[in-house]
């Protein structure tokens, strides 16, 4: 009996405590006002004669309307320059709150007029957007490339509050081209030779990034052909060029090994027992190493003054191996991995154009990154 007791005690206690949670009482209490009012509309949605979500959502309203109002009067009296976005908040969130209410007749019953600012929304919205756009205005007469990218963004906020306001669309675009940053990118000079085709196609990754390159709008690339075909006047040039490189240098070295195993079967007495000896060989092995490797140099300077913006070197290196082997005497006193070299041959190195593309491989990458992580927050 006991037990059963002390179950009903702790059901109706939860049932209390969820009670209160799902009226939005606790809420209440807290004073999150807006979250009180929604949770006691849920409450009432599906308990309609709830008369604590009442009495909650009675209360709540009235004070989350009080508390709306007291910030929009205060926001009003602030010199804030960006006041009327505060202001427009708070209004849309009465507004909310109403939506809410209108949603639940059960709800009509507690606030029959809950009160919308139709019109106060739109005139805050507009203000807000004069703001932005005198703001934007300023920055752009400020005629510089980071003062530009303020502008624009300023702009972009124009246009998500009020599309049509003015000129925003074209001050849109002149701040933008103001602050953008335009690198023309000067293809790597390699006079023919076997090299020539692995450093075009070294080139072809290069232009594949820099015409696919999207992570600052702010930053667009060109390649030496196209901005002489549009008539791009740089505000920056990007110049790659290989300090020097080295295809093919061989290195092939030689180990000998003496190679004894004990207890070996060598031969068989007249009762063809076994006869137990030592088995010798020598193995060579042969280790050929060709290494390439080369530095390129990238330097990015501003076209107006020719200085030098940045300066990096990239190395990269590539080392093609191959192993082979023989041996002499008895092969019985190899093991199997000394004995599977033996029967290896030395095989052709790639070309030395393979090669050449090999080391720029990590060259290639590293390039890569230094770009974007100089550009994607320039």
């Amino acid at each position: 009996m006991k037990n059963i007791s002390r179950l009903r005690y702790f059901i109706y206690l939860s049932l209390i405590i969820l009670g209160g949670c799902t009226t939005g009482k606790n809420a209440l209490q807290k004073g999150d006002y807006d979250a009180s009012v929604a949770k006691a509309v849920s409450r009432l949605q599906n308990s309609p004669k709830n008369s604590e979500a009442m009495q909650v959502l009675k209360t709540a309203y009235d004070l989350a309307l009080q508390d709306h109002l007291r910030r929009i009067n205060e926001a009003k009296m602030s010199n804030d320059l960006f006041r009327w976005e505060s202001v427009m908040y708070d209004y849309q969130k009465i507004n909310q709150l109403a939506d809410e209410i209108n949603s639940c007749p059960a709800c009509l019953a507690v606030v029959p007029t809950p009160s919308k600012y139709i019109n106060e929304v739109a005139e805050s919205k507009y203000n807000a957007a004069v703001a932005r756009y005198n703001l934007g205005i300023g920055y752009l007469n400020e005629r510089n490339r980071l003062a530009a990218k303020k502008a624009y963004y300023e702009f972009e906020k124009v246009q998500n509050l009020q599309p049509n306001y003015k000129d925003v669309k074209a001050k849109m675009d002149d701040a933008y081209w103001t602050a953008v940053t335009r690198v023309v990118v000067q293809p790597i000079i390699l006079n023919g030779g076997p090299y020539k085709l692995s450093a075009n196609y070294f080139q072809q990754q290069i232009d594949e990034y820099i015409a696919n390159y999207s992570r600052n709008k702010f930053v667009i690339f060109y390649g030496e052909e196209q901005a002489t075909t549009q008539k791009i006047i740089p505000d920056q040039v990007l110049t790659l060029n290989f300090d020097d490189f080295v295809v093919g240098q061989t290195y092939v070295k030689e180990r000998v090994e003496k190679l004894k195993r004990d207890s070996v079967v060598i031969g068989e007495t007249r009762e063809r027992k076994p006869i137990y000896g030592t088995v010798s060989a020598t193995l060579s092995i042969f280790e050929k190493n060709i290494s390439s490797s080369g530095l390129l140099d990238m330097t990015i300077m501003d076209w107006q003054s020719k200085k030098i913006v940045r300066q990096q070197k990239f190395p990269g290196t590539f080392v093609w191996r191959d192993s082979w082997g023989n041996y002499k005497g008895d092969d019985r006193a190899l093991n199997k991995n000394q004995l599977a070299i033996t029967r290896k041959r030395e095989v052709l190195p790639p070309p030395p154009s393979t090669m050449f593309l090999e080391f720029t491989k990590p060259i290639y990458s590293q390039l890569i990154d230094n770009l974007s992580g100089f550009y994607n927050s320039y």
